[in-house]
């Protein structure tokens, strides 16, 4: 993880002048018996890495620890409120806001911060400044550019997606035995109801044996792409 995490000096960012920062969201949770518990932070900060680097960003560290409720049961998971998630990036936002930075775009690694939509919102009210990436849009062209053969519904936790972006990225995370654990529940109508265990038992929503990192860096290089639009919306680009 040390090369995913910015090591820019205060000098590198007065150097560089007003920029929009690139916060990564990630999580502290279950991913199976094959994958780390810091899959969904891993994910984020290769995502956002690769967007600071391509779009001459200001990196922030990742947020580590998220709404991961719906994984409670399994060893290792650790949560914070919605309400903690919120404040501590509206805070960032009003740190940034202060210090002249013109924008922020938040990198979210984790499909259960629901509350990230909200928060966006919210600072958008007096004009758009903050945009939440990548939404379904920008990861449905990804998996297509990518030639993901599964679909968003079948993939989605620990599986083709997220495996893939691992093994382009940082595959030495990515541990012996992770091509067994494919599991199918593309319909999860209960989901915040019952959690991940009413739909299943080895953590795994998806087909982490379809993953390659020839698919990883497809992903990746598409939602480089992808983020020149949110920039544009919020007035950097």
């Amino acid at each position: 993880m040390d090369e995913l995490i910015t090591q820019a000096t205060s000098g590198d960012e007065r150097n560089r002048g007003p920029a929009v920062a690139v916060l990564p969201v990630g999580s502290f949770e279950q991913h199976g018996d094959h994958l780390p518990l810091i899959t969904d932070t891993a994910i984020a900060c290769l995502i956002a890495k690769r967007i600071a680097d391509d779009h001459d960003l200001f990196l922030l560290p990742p947020i580590t620890i998220s709404c991961s409720h719906e994984h409670a049961p399994r060893a290792g998971t650790v949560s914070i409120s919605a309400a903690t998630l919120y404040a501590m990036v509206n805070d960032i936002w009003r740190s940034l806001k202060a210090s002249g930075v013109p924008g922020l775009l938040i990198v979210n690694g984790h499909g259960g911060n629901y509350v990230l939509s909200n928060v966006a919102q919210e600072l958008n009210v007096d004009g758009p400044r903050v945009a939440l990436f990548p939404v379904s849009e920008d990861r449905a062209r990804a998996r297509a550019d990518a030639g993901l053969e599964s679909t968003g519904a079948e993939d989605m936790h620990g599986g083709e997606f997220e495996v893939s972006l691992l093994l382009h990225g940082a595959p030495h995370l990515v541990h012996d035995g992770i091509e067994q654990d494919d599991h199918s529940a593309p319909s999860r109508p209960h989901l915040l109801t019952l959690g991940m265990a009413g739909y299943t038992t080895n953590g795994i929503i998806g087909q982490p044996s379809l993953a390659s990192a020839t698919k990883g860096k497809a992903i990746l290089d598409s939602l480089s792409e992808a983020a020149r639009a949110h920039l544009a919306v919020i007035g950097q680009r």
